[in-house]
């Protein structure tokens, strides 16, 4: 087991360093300056700027900082180096000049993982009952209409749905139930405890609507189709032929096997929680994950970007790791292969 754990890391290792290689040479060939965009002006407005010496001086010196009067190769060797041996990701160039990288991930990562979080508290424990139940009671009416809505829902554009949420239902809208925008009321202190709880509550419900939906609609068809593999096995008949109860038999002996499915799209579960909420974030104008890769990207921030690079592929290939662990928890007919 252990030398199973230790192998899957290494290749993790490499994998990781793969990923931000090749996104590092992309940054680097991308078109455009960055030392002219943002903090110092956009490129369109570059000539102007680059008429004075001193702005001049600027970039030359901003290069400098970002390896980027190196080769591709040596400037990712520095960065590389900087990171495996410090942990230091650098200070962002334009988002917040100046402010070290992981300051500003562990600022909004906070506010990302609770809105995801609530999305996940509802959605697994009311998709997975959903599919199970549609399974159990395949092409009958319950099946054929929850097909219908749960594939329309998942059709609805995220960004659509945003929308249409704060023009109906948030202030300004037709229905003006919800704020309509942020996770938090902007005069806390007028409020008493409990008023200030259901104040962020209420800022919580759209955000985490438009991130549960999708999700819900996927998982009960991914949980129903799951079920659908192992329901007609022979197991299951012996299940019943013994007298177990149907509970049993579809929970105990059924579900631990269709669980595969599951676990497969549980890996990607981590890296999911920071880049699904894109979207939802700019909507709503939420301070989190979302909102601050859009704006690395947008101001191309190199240290920035990378930082979000290597954050996400840890998410990811982390997602993976604990997939491999649980399908060893859910199926013991899985065996280690170390040789």
């Amino acid at each position: 087991m252990s030398e199973y754990i230790v192998k899957r890391l290494i290749l993790a290792c490499f994998t990781l360093l793969t990923i931000l290689l090749v996104s590092y040479v992309l940054l680097r060939l991308a078109p455009g300056d960055p030392t002219k965009s943002s903090m110092f002006g956009s490129d369109s407005a570059g000539s102007a700027l680059d008429a004075s010496k001193g702005a001049l001086k600027r970039n030359t010196a901003m290069r400098e900082k970002l390896n980027l009067d190196k080769p591709i190769l040596v400037g990712f060797g520095i960065w590389l180096k900087d990171v495996a041996l410090h942990g230091d990701f650098g200070t962002s160039a334009s988002v917040d000049p100046g402010k070290p990288v992981t300051e500003l991930i562990m600022e909004r990562l906070p506010v990302t993982l609770s809105l995801n979080a609530w999305a996940v508290l509802f959605t697994y424990p009311l998709a997975i009952p959903l599919g199970v139940y549609a399974a159990v009671r395949a092409e009958g009416c319950f099946d054929r209409s929850s097909a219908v809505v749960l594939f329309l829902l998942y059709s609805l554009p995220v960004m659509w749905v945003g929308l249409l949420l704060q023009t109906t239902l948030c202030e300004g809208g037709k229905w003006p139930v919800f704020p309509l925008k942020g996770l938090t009321p902007s005069n806390e202190d007028s409020f008493s405890t409990w008023q200030l709880q259901w104040e962020i509550l209420r800022h919580y419900m759209l955000p985490v609507l438009c991130l549960t939906y999708g999700g819900f609609a996927g998982l009960s068809r991914y949980a129903r189709n799951g079920m659908l593999e192992v329901i007609h096995s022979d197991y299951i008949r012996t299940a019943r032929a013994k007298g177990e109860s149907e509970t049993a038999v579809i929970w105990k002996h059924g579900f631990r096997n269709a669980l595969i499915t599951l676990i497969t799209l549980f890996g990607g579960l981590l890296p999911s929680l920071v880049a699904g909420s894109v979207l939802v974030e700019y909507i709503f104008n939420i301070p989190g994950m979302g909102t601050l890769s859009l704006l690395a990207l947008s101001s191309r921030d190199y240290p920035l970007q990378m930082a979000l690079f290597a954050f996400a592929g840890m998410l990811t290939l982390g997602g993976i790791f604990l997939s491999d662990m649980l399908y060893l928890a859910a199926d013991p007919r899985i065996k280690l292969h170390t040789k």
